[in-house]
């Protein structure tokens, strides 16, 4: 081989080492904690209005033929049946060190059906995917803005009948609204947590909060239009403690 061969050939093989690509370095490995059914305790009660609610105001969807198939429509910003606040988010907020658990993969569903968002108030976990359906006859638009760095804007549009579009949320946030642009009336409310201990109060107040590790917490309710309150609970193995929150009109919230 000549002078000019041996330069060209060098030159080849530096060209392909620099072309070569680089392995991403890895970060530190996340070691998740598994929830020890055999120790774990229970946080449950009902969150209570106080007082006589305001009555729920009849939607007028006259604007959309297609959303009058249905049963009619009401608010849902303040939904209380015989003293127990329904849609109000409990979950924890501090205890539980430095923990770290896996998000589920499984999506939460949220329905758009008779021209409303079906749960009104859902809980998911940071990377955890929503899901939207829309079974109604009509267009729907699921449209969120975020305010927490991390979490981005959310703009969907779903032809009648059809739409099975998911997103992921990376930062924990509130009360997130979703609307519709084509049906103004339309808002649920998206809660994204940090960890997996949280629940929405049911259409008589309750909520179940289970697999937590004995120790202290700090438990928060969030309501739409009411805020927050905020209690102390302590849980033993395999304990199930109580607690309740009351909220009332045009009082100031308290746990009970």
């Amino acid at each position: 081989m000549n002078k000019v061969s041996i330069v060209v050939a060098t030159g080849v093989l530096l060209l392909a080492a620099g072309c070569k690509k680089q392995a991403a370095p890895s970060g530190p490995a996340v070691h998740y904690t598994a929830i020890d059914w055999n120790t774990a305790g229970t946080v449950e009660g009902t969150v209570h209005y106080a007082g006589t609610p305001p009555k729920p105001i009849q939607i007028d969807m006259s604007q959309d033929p297609a959303c009058t198939l249905g049963p009619p429509n009401f608010t849902e910003g303040t939904v209380v049946h015989d003293g127990g606040f329904a849609n109000v988010f409990v979950y924890v907020k501090d205890g539980l060190g430095n923990r770290i658990y896996a998000a589920p993969s499984q999506p939460v569903v949220v329905d758009q059906k008779n021209c409303r968002y079906i749960p009104h108030v859902i809980g998911v976990m940071v990377g955890q995917p929503v899901e939207w359906i829309n079974s109604d006859p009509t267009m729907h638009n699921i449209h969120i803005m975020p305010t927490v760095p991390g979490n981005q804007p959310v703009d969907i549009s779903q032809p009648p009948s059809q739409g099975n579009d998911q997103r992921t949320f990376h930062a924990p946030e509130l009360m997130m609204a979703m609307r519709c642009n084509e049906h103004p009336w339309m808002q649920g409310f998206i809660n994204v947590a940090a960890n997996p201990f949280y629940a929405v109060s049911d259409t008589t107040g309750h909520y179940v909060i289970k697999g937590l590790p004995p120790g202290t917490y700090t438990l928060v309710a969030d309501q739409e239009k009411m805020g927050e309150q905020t209690a102390t609970v302590t849980v033993g193995a395999k304990q199930t403690v109580s607690q309740d929150f009351t909220y009332g009109s045009g009082a100031a919230a308290k746990a009970k």
